[in-house]
């Protein structure tokens, strides 16, 4: 085996694949990355729950399938300088080269490394930009809590010319819709994906004009997800369980509502929470044209801020945890932030504006649980 390619492609195929790497594996064949070459070069690694792969072309002098230790390897490919790669498998150590700098790769048993799943048929495309934007705006509600792991997911909910995302940590909910293009028009289905996941892939493929998303269908002995460039791969089993119901939880009508650019409640709130500590609640009062942010408590640190608004509806007193609330506000993506208030017992929902007097883009909307707070 050996072939040359210019660095910056392969640490981006190894940056791509290494993060299916296994961090605990049940076998050692699992803590490497598989370097095919043919036609080109593919790698891939997997963890058994999810698997990528990454092609790119390559200046091929021999054919050959090697394993090597994939974290070791993704250490080099960060730290190799802009210049070609060359790679040469010699007897079992596989030989980096890349200007002056030199490596000798140990390998491992490639027959002990399973065989990955193959990605499902291709359910339809969506632009690549728009989905990485819908994951990181809803994947801000997923749960951490990995004793319940249906809440680390995020829901897809396919029908027929869109998709519907959505997250929640019982505390918070994020729920947006995207438009894609189905290869069936007919198809509705839905999935259950590690946020994480999502995540990680998102942030990869945001520069791809297009991807190809693919759902196996119910009645398949692999409950699995897949997405794909012309590239890249990426493949992974769907979690168990099943998503709470939320579309309930929105409300349709708001008893109140408050109209303020993000910036200036984004920062406001960051510096009232200032004296807050894990589960203090920050208050808002709102009324006519104002807003006022209130946390801590007599005995110890407090802060106040007033901040002009536009709000219409019975005026409301109401608590949220602030980082939340922050996260909310930074995942939004407009100039403007809508907040509807139905009660101080009752969820707020937060949805963008890109100007004050515009539509409310309907797209997204953030839903947040009140605090309870001492009179």
């Amino acid at each position: 085996m050996k072939f040359t390619v210019e660095s910056s492609i392969l640490t981006d195929s190894v940056q791509w694949v290494s993060r299916s790497l296994s961090t605990r594996p049940i076998m050692t064949a699992l803590l490497g990355i598989v370097i095919d070459v043919d036609s080109e070069v593919t790698l891939s690694a997997s963890d058994l729950e999810t698997s990528a792969k990454s092609s790119f072309k390559a200046e091929i002098s021999e054919k050959g399938r090697v394993l090597v230790p994939g974290r070791l390897l993704a250490e080099i490919a960060r730290s190799l300088p802009n210049k070609p790669t060359t790679f040469v498998l010699d007897g079992n150590r596989v030989q980096v080269t890349s200007g002056s700098a030199k490596f000798a790769l140990p390998t491992l048993p490639l027959n002990e490394y399973p065989n990955l799943p193959k990605i499902p048929s291709t359910s339809g495309a969506i632009a690549s930009d728009l989905f990485a934007t819908a994951v990181n705006q809803v994947a801000v509600a997923a749960g951490r809590d990995d004793s319940l792991p249906t809440l680390t997911g995020i829901h897809i909910e396919v029908n027929k010319s869109s998709i519907t995302m959505a997250a929640t940590d019982r505390y918070r909910l994020a729920v947006r819709e995207i438009p894609w293009t189905p290869t069936d028009p007919e198809l509705t289905t839905s999935a259950l994906l590690r946020a994480r996941t999502l995540a990680d892939a998102a942030r990869t493929i945001a520069t791809t004009k297009e991807l190809s998303f693919a759902i196996a269908p119910t009645t398949a002995t692999e409950r699995l997800i897949g997405f794909s460039t012309d590239t890249k791969s990426m493949t992974s089993r769907q979690l168990d369980g099943t998503f709470p119901p939320y579309k309930h939880l929105i409300p349709t009508e708001s008893a109140s509502t408050a109209v303020i650019e993000v910036a200036t409640l984004l920062e406001a709130v960051r510096r009232v929470a200032l004296v807050t500590e894990k589960n203090t609640p920050l208050r808002f009062r709102c009324g006519a044209g104002s807003l006022q942010l209130e946390a801590g408590v007599k005995e110890e640190a407090q802060a106040t801020e007033e901040l002009a608004i536009t709000f219409k509806g019975e005026p409301i007193e109401i608590a949220f945890n602030p980082n939340y609330l922050i996260d909310g506000l930074s995942a939004l993506g407009t100039t403007y932030v809508h907040i509807g208030f139905s009660a101080s017992n009752r969820p707020a929902v937060l949805a963008g504006k890109n100007s004050l007097e515009g539509e409310i883009e309907g797209s997204y909307r953030y839903l947040l649980m009140p605090m309870q707070f001492a009179s």
